[in-house]
C-alpha cells in the first residue's frame, strides 16, 4: 500500500506528509497481526532488565507529543521513543523545517522541539497507559534561563509513565545544548538529575542521547562520567549537522540535522568506540542509517543492544519492522545464533 501511496504522499511537504500520518495513525484501524512475523522469539531481548519482543524502536522526533504511540505499537516494534518533550508547549522554528534528500535517502529537520509541553503530554499518556515498552525523551525550552532546570522539571513529570526517560544534550536546533557534552556541563546536569531520582524516588533508568559530531577523544569523558553517575543507557546518536560534502541532493546545505543513510557509517563506528569503552556494563542504543535487517546488525554486531530508526520508515513505509525482523531472523540463522542477544558486540 505505501508503495502506491508514496509519490502521492512525497508530493506533500514533508511536515503536512507527517501531520498526515499522525492523524491517519489516531485512527488506529491497522490490525497487529498485518505486521507479525513467525520465529520472532529469536529476537526477545532485553533493554534496561525488561524484556522486549525485538530490538527494534522508533526514536524520537516521530511521535513529539505522545499522540500515536499506542497505534505505532500494532507496528511491531519492540519500544518506542516519544518526544522531544518540553516543560512548556513550544511551536519550534519558522516553517518550512523538514527537507527529504531523496537522492541521498536522508532527512534535514530543524525542527527546533516542537510539541505540546510536559503538563498536556502527562495527562495524555495517564490516559492511554502504553501496550509496550515507552521510552520519553525530553528537554529545555528554547526561552529558557535554565537548561537544568527544564530537564529536572521533565524528569520529575514524566518519569512515572516511562518505561526509561532520554536526557536529549544532542540536537543541533537548540542553541546551546550540545555543550552539555563538555565534562563539566555533563558532570553537574547528571549530578543534578541523580538528586532528583533520589528526591523524587524515580526508579526509571535514564539514557543519555549524544552527538555524532563529538570527537572520539571525548568518548572516554563521557563514559567515565555515565559509568561514574550510574546512568543506564547511551543513544548512539542523533542527528549530524555537519557530513555534507558527500551529498548528493540540492537541499543539502538546508540547517539543520541531518539523519538516514549518511548517517550510518559514522554513528556504527561510535558505537564500536562508545561499546569498546564501556565493556558492555551500559546499555546503548543505536540509530542512523537503519532501514534493512543488513543495516539493522551491523548496529547490533557493533554493540548495540537495541536499534532505533525513524527516516528509514519515512521512506520505506510502516512495513519496515516487519521486513528487518524477517532479515534479522533469516541472517541470524545463517550466523547460526540462537539469540539476537548472543550478536550484541561481536564485530566490535
Amino acid at each position: 500500500m505505501f508503495s502506491i501511496l508514496r509519490p502521492y504522499i512525497f508530493s506533500l511537504d514533508p511536515e503536512v506528509a507527517h501531520d498526515l500520518a499522525i492523524k491517519s495513525l489516531k485512527a488506529n484501524f491497522l490490525p497487529k497481526s498485518l505486521f507479525s512475523v513467525d520465529n520472532e522469539e529469536i529476537l526477545e531481548t532485553k533493554l534496561f532488565n525488561k524484556k522486549l519482543p525485538n530490538p527494534i524502536g522508533l526514536a524520537a522526533g516521530f511521535d513529539k507529543s505522545a499522540e500515536v504511540y499506542n497505534s505505532l505499537f500494532k507496528f511491531g516494534f519492540g519500544f518506542i521513543e516519544v518526544g522531544t518533550v518540553t516543560p512548556k508547549r513550544q511551536l519550534g522554528n519558522p516553517k518550512p523545517r523538514i527537507f527529504r534528500l531523496e537522492k541521498d535517502q536522508a532527512l534535514i529537520n530543524r525542527l527546533g522541539f516542537n510539541n505540546h509541553g510536559s503538563e498536556v503530554i502527562f495527562k495524555r499518556i495517564s490516559d492511554n497507559q502504553p501496550d509496550g515498552f515507552l521510552g520519553i525523551n525530553i528537554g529545555p525550552n528554547k526561552e529558557t534561563k535554565n537548561k537544568e532546570e527544564d530537564y529536572f522539571t521533565c524528569l520529575s513529570r514524566l518519569s512515572k509513565h516511562a518505561s526509561y526517560v532520554t536526557i536529549n544534550i544532542s540536537s543541533p536546533n537548540t542553541e546551546g545544548l550540545r555543550n552539555f557534552h563538555n565534562q563539566e556541563e555533563l558532570k553537574k546536569l547528571l549530578n543534578g538529575l541523580n538528586q532528583i531520582r533520589k528526591e523524587k524516588k524515580i526508579k526509571q533508568p535514564i539514557a543519555i542521547k549524544i552527538s555524532p559530531d563529538i570527537a572520539y577523544d571525548e568518548i572516554g569523558q563521557i563514559v567515565d562520567l555515565v559509568k561514574s553517575q550510574k546512568i543506564q543507557g547511551i543513544i548512539v546518536s542523533n542527528t549530524t549537522d555537519n557530513n555534507r560534502e558527500d551529498l548528493s541532493d540540492i537541499k543539502k546545505n538546508e540547517a539543520g540535522g541531518l539523519s538516514g543513510q549518511p548517517l550510518k557509517d559514522i554513528s556504527t563506528n561510535l558505537i564500536k568506540k562508545f561499546y569498546k569503552e564501556t565493556k558492555g556494563k551500559v546499555e546503548i542504543i543505536g540509530v542512523g542509517g537503519i532501514d534493512s535487517g543488513k543495516s539493522a546488525f551491523e548496529k547490533i554486531t557493533a554493540g548495540a543492544n537495541a536499534i532505533q530508526l525513524y527516516t528509514g520508515m519515512v521512506y520505506k513505509g510502516p512495513s519496515i519492522v516487519k521486513e528487518i525482523k524477517k532479515e534479522l531472523i533469516l541472517i541470524l540463522k545463517k550466523e547460526k545464533l540462537k539469540n539476537i542477544g548472543d550478536a550484541v558486540g561481536i564485530n566490535a
